[in-house]
């Protein structure tokens, strides 16, 4: 017999093949068969031996972070994030009453490598109108590559997700410097100028960042008060 797929439409309707999708072999009893019947057992074989289509999909090309915050890139820094003992994939989501406290970020590297971190909320105040986008949660200069924000330089104090209506998503980028940043005075902890209509495809821009190296997200809501909880 030849060595064809047996799920191929010329081999289930070959006087030679010995099974069929019906009961009946599969060519002499063709005139039993209705036209829908016959387009099913052509179709549906040729779909079940075609290649499998690639199972992985870009999780921040589908949460759309590649698009309304950073440009396609390719990763290539490794960078952990981790609030208490939670540690962050994409797309998870993480309650806004375990985000009080600044995250744990590792961020590989070589020591003499220096990264930027940026996280903000393209979603501010609300993902159906985001005037306010992005909304900038935290921003780290001069980070030394196997280290975390605290080594570098502090320019935008963190803020803790308040997602005020809908879900939000809140995206930690990490963008490898080509050379030491003279960093600005940090900002006030509270300065909402400094924060609203952030963009940070301009910062990159500006300081000549090229594309990111790493970058991850997480979905938060605005959480019932009697169900806040701390993990």
């Amino acid at each position: 017999m030849r060595d064809v797929c047996p799920w191929h439409p010329s081999t289930i309707l070959s006087p030679t093949y010995k099974y069929s999708l019906t009961p009946h072999p599969p060519f002499s009893n063709l005139h039993r068969l209705t036209l829908h019947q016959i387009e099913l057992a052509i179709e549906l074989p040729v779909l079940a031996c075609q290649p499998a289509m690639a199972a992985h999909v870009d999780p921040l090309v589908v949460g759309r972070v590649i698009g309304d915050v950073v440009d396609l890139f390719v990763p290539t820094v490794a960078m952990s994030v981790r609030f208490g003992t939670k540690d962050l994939t994409n797309s998870c989501e993480i309650k806004p009453s375990i985000t009080a406290a600044a995250p744990a970020v590792q961020i590989a590297g070589r020591a003499n490598d220096l990264f930027t971190l940026v996280m903000t909320d393209p979603d501010a105040p609300s993902p159906s109108e985001p005037t306010m986008r992005e909304w900038l949660h935290w921003l780290v200069v001069n980070i030394p590559g196997g280290t975390d924000p605290s080594q570098g330089e502090e320019v935008v104090p963190y803020m803790s997700p308040r997602p005020p209506v809908g879900i939000h998503r809140y995206v930690l980028v990490a963008y490898q410097q080509k050379a030491c940043i003279a960093a600005p005075a940090a900002a006030a902890p509270g300065a909402e100028a400094a924060r609203e209509r952030f963009s940070t495809r301009a910062f990159a821009d500006r300081h000549d960042l090229g594309l990111p190296v790493a970058a991850i997200y997480f979905n938060a809501q605005k959480e019932p008060a009697n169900r806040r909880r701390r993990y």
